[in-house]
């Protein structure tokens, strides 16, 4: 399929992805979260190439944000590298399951995931630190347990790990989801960590940062190997991802969990209704 690609289309497609990576580095859900529906709703790109490249832009997010969380210590290195073992193998499985599944279907059942990773967090929108949360045994044997300095609060706020088997098992379905739309999974990473494991939302965000990097990069091969990664679309959405991602990192420092969540849930809410009504064929665009 041929589009008409211009300089100014790319300019485009360039700021469209700086505020992508903006947001996705604030909240932990990668580039992937606003790429997607840009290049499908707005620029009219089929959702097979928009998942493709949105998998670039994941990985860019995760480059340019990472670094400076683990040098401001909010990022649980120990914990991200953990839970990789179930999103990773989610990761590749998602990805050879996805070339099976029509592009309107993949549409909506984007826009349900993402509803559904939002439903919880309304609950705890205006809570601050995890309160009472004890270490299980998994938690405790590989001393997943730390703290971060939190510079709203202006205190070292230390933390505990729950539920950890219940964490990982849900990092599995989120390499899954990865794998088959090209949103880093960073939805249900931050879901998984913050409510079931009781995470502080930043170590949640910043934890999930690290992680969709490295889920991306798993199934990025399988469709570039496909052809679904056009390199005058990857190109200026890469670049903008990146610079948002550098940006987004260094806000995260001055905000609060509260208004993370804040941040977070209207981001999901906005492009899961977008995506459902474009894969439905209904949506404005």
């Amino acid at each position: 399929m041929q589009f008409h690609f211009s300089f100014t289309r790319a300019i485009l497609i360039f700021l469209g992805s700086l505020l992508a990576g903006l947001i996705g580095a604030l909240v932990g859900l990668g580039g992937g979260i606003m790429v997607v529906p840009m290049l499908t709703i707005i620029f009219g790109f089929p959702i097979s190439f928009a998942i493709g490249v949105s998998i670039i832009s994941v990985i860019a997010t995760s480059s340019g944000a990472a670094i400076a969380y683990v040098r401001d210590r909010l990022t649980n290195i120990r914990i991200g590298m953990f839970l990789e073992l179930g999103t990773t193998l989610g990761a590749v499985s998602g990805a050879f399951v996805a070339g099976l599944l029509a592009p309107n279907l993949l549409g909506v059942i984007f826009g349900f995931i993402l509803i559904i990773s939002a439903v919880p967090l309304v609950f705890k929108i205006g809570e601050e630190f995890p309160q009472r949360v004890h270490n299980d045994r998994w938690a405790t044997a590989l001393h997943l347990a730390s703290s971060y300095p939190d510079r709203t609060a202006g205190r070292e706020v230390a933390y505990q790990v729950r539920r950890t088997p219940f964490g990982l098992a849900m990092m599995y379905l989120a390499g899954l989801i990865s794998g088959l739309l090209g949103i880093g999974s960073g939805t249900f990473k931050v879901v998984a960590m913050d409510t079931i494991m009781s995470l502080p939302l930043k170590v949640s965000t910043t934890t999930s940062n690290l992680m969709i990097g490295v889920t991306a990069a798993a199934s990025a091969g399988i469709y570039f190997s496909r052809g679904d990664i056009p390199p005058l679309v990857a190109g200026p959405v890469a670049l903008g991802v990146l610079a948002g991602a550098l940006l987004g990192a260094r806000l995260l420092l001055y905000m609060s969990n509260r208004i993370l969540r804040v941040i977070f849930v209207p981001v999901i809410l906005i492009s899961a209704l977008e995506m459902i009504l474009h894969g439905l064929g209904i949506g404005p665009f």
